[in-house]
């Protein structure tokens, strides 16, 4: 730690530069009272790094917390510090554009009385998203109706906003309670944030479906008099993303693909794997475009970078480090070595490690060198001994009777504890809490390792993810986290997306002498649909041919909608054929569990 630059004060600079306001008190709530985003907790971030906390995270939540509206150049604004994301708002001739309305609508809305309240009452007269993920595009009605206004993204924007959410979205969701550590408090010994920010707000999640999509690198368009000129660039830090310059002010949005910290290459919560080689060339792109043009480069999260050498070198050492990542994995993984053996023994360069902005606060070396094997060989290491192990608590069973019961692997494990070996004490003590659930000694030393294995750590997402963790082993799971499948993602889903959903609901042994085929035709689309049951398995059809369907229904979307969450009875329904088929599709659909045990066993 003495090696790092803790005297360079420059990230304190940009983050404070152009200051104009805070929200006080920095409370937002929700319309019936709730508190969905509370920044005034983080307040104790200006003493002194305590002990409870690795000080290069400190250093980042301090900089994470600075909250308030930002002038970046002229006619260009940045709410920082009112949720994960910030939101910027960009002065037209009429009005403002707003770019990227955080997570939810009631942080939205705050965000844009605070700018408001100092630049006048602008009507809204363009929304952009940068990317698909939810705190990108989740406030859009708190700003908007996205009446008689363009709504811009990426290309193929809606498809991964929308599946991204619901198709995994139950487990994503419980993930990212540990790794947002939603349920810690903002203590030193707890939450310092994420980061990438400081934390998730847990409002109102919308989407207004876009109007017009960027399709190709070098699309300009004018919104409300403003020049944007667009860099697509998908399967980087989302499928969907994009960069843009406006050239007349000078100012390059970055999105989420140049930030100030390692990003996510597979983020802990879980995603689709991202692709460093392509997020590498596409900041080489974005140099080549861009640089030239712009005076400030400024992202959806953390503060922007002024002056053109500047801004390349940003650039520059963040492509480097994603290109390093992907190229040392790979040399690795081709002599033979794990994902687990590389990230052990992978170091960045000099230059890269004493960069602030290089450091894994909420990716890390670790975890996105294993990503990136996994992209390129999948979960197995080709060991044969991993090919077929045992499943967790069977595993440890053995395990903990091989080491001569729970007593004698607690005991172990505490002189292990003792030797500052905590990664094979947690090993250990892992399997003893799988082996005994109830035994409550092994619980009680693995919440206090991982305590430490927490308050030891730089990065952010390991953080809350330990802490959270030794929160369940001494008090239980907790809640689920910000629910992101709202009426707005729900009503997106295409048809297609629908019997998707539902086909990842059906309980296979129930099903498995089943068989039923139903024909959906969508009222007011004029789809046709059919669905069969076939050996467990609901196949989904587009446009069939031919008949014999055991049911047909006739219904719009919505009530398919509220027919499949339970929301609707078949009363009423337009059909031909056995009504009774439906009732057995739905005795065979599983509710998802939104707050399954994590670190115990389930």
């Amino acid at each position: 730690m003495a090696d790092l630059p803790f005297h360079d004060r420059a990230d304190f600079d940009d983050a404070e530069r152009g200051f104009i306001a805070k929200l006080s008190p920095a409370v937002i709530k929700a319309a019936d009272g709730k508190v969905i985003w509370d920044n005034d907790a983080y307040a104790f971030l200006d003493g002194e790094c305590p002990q409870t906390a690795h000080p290069s995270l400190w250093r980042q939540a301090q900089l994470c917390a600075k909250q308030g509206l930002f002038e970046v150049t002229e006619g260009i604004y940045q709410v920082r510090g009112l949720d994960l994301s910030n939101m910027t708002l960009v002065e037209g001739e009429r009005g403002v554009i707003v770019i990227d309305p955080l997570i939810s609508t009631e942080c939205a809305a705050a965000a844009l009385r605070l700018y408001r309240d100092h630049r006048g009452d602008r009507p809204v007269t363009g929304l952009v998203y940068t990317h698909s993920h939810a705190d990108h595009f989740g406030g859009a009605r708190g700003v908007t109706d996205g009446t008689d206004i363009p709504v811009i993204a990426p290309a193929r924007f809606m498809e991964h906003a929308v599946s991204e959410n619901v198709h995994a979205g139950t487990a994503m969701n419980r993930r990212a309670a540990y790794m947002y550590g939603q349920h810690l408090p903002r203590t030193p010994e707890g939450q310092l944030g994420c980061g990438l920010g400081m934390g998730t707000s847990t409002g109102t999640v919308s989407l207004i479906p876009p109007t017009l999509d960027i399709t190709r690198t070098g699309q300009e368009e004018t919104v409300d008099g403003v020049r944007i000129v667009f860099q697509l660039t998908p399967g980087t830090e989302a499928p969907a993303e994009m960069n843009f310059l406006f050239p007349d002010r000078r100012a390059l949005c970055m999105a989420e693909n140049a930030t100030h910290n390692l990003h996510n290459v597979l983020t802990l919560r879980g995603a689709l794997v991202r692709d460093t080689r392509l997020w590498s060339r596409y900041l080489t792109e974005a140099i080549a475009l861009f640089a030239a043009q712009a005076d400030v480069a400024f992202a959806s999260h953390h503060w922007p970078t002024w002056g053109r050498e500047r801004i390349v070198t940003f650039l520059s050492q963040q492509r480097d480090l994603y290109a390093y990542l992907h190229d040392q994995t790979l040399r690795m993984l081709n002599r033979g070595m794990t994902g687990t053996e590389i990230a052990e023994v992978m170091q960045l360069p000099p230059a890269l490690e004493q960069a602030w902005h290089t450091h894994g606060y909420y990716g890390s070396v670790s975890h996105n060198v294993k990503a990136i094997y996994q992209r390129y060989l999948g979960w197995f290491d080709g060991n044969p001994a991993h090919l077929w192990e045992h499943p967790p608590v069977e595993q440890a069973r053995r395990y903990v009777e091989a080491f001569g019961g729970t007593s004698a692997v607690v005991a172990l494990a505490g002189r292990y504890v003792q030797e500052g070996d905590l990664r094979f004490a947690a090993t250990l003590l892992n399997h003893a809490v799988f082996a005994d659930p109830a035994d409550s000694a092994a619980r009680r030393l693995l919440a206090q390792v991982y305590t430490r294995l927490g308050h030891g750590a730089e990065n952010a997402t390991w953080r809350n993810f330990y802490l959270t963790g030794a929160g369940e082993l001494t008090g239980g799971p907790s809640k689920a986290a910000t629910e992101t499948v709202s009426p707005d993602l729900l009503g997106a889903l295409t048809a297609e997306q629908i019997f998707d959903s539902l086909s990842i609901r059906v309980h296979g042994p129930d099903a498995w002498n089943e068989r039923f085929t139903i024909d959906w035709h969508l009222t007011g689309t004029g789809e046709h649909h059919r669905t069969t049951m076939s050996n467990g398995a609901l196949i989904h059809e587009p446009n069939p041919s031919g008949d014999g369907a055991d049911l047909t229904l006739r219904l719009s979307k919505e009530r398919l909608m509220s027919l499949l969450t339970g929301d609707g009875g078949v009363a009423g329904l337009d059909h031909d054929g056995d009504i009774t088929v439906l009732r057995r599709l739905t005795a065979v659909l599983e509710e998802p569990t939104p707050d399954f045990p994590i670190v115990t066993s389930r």
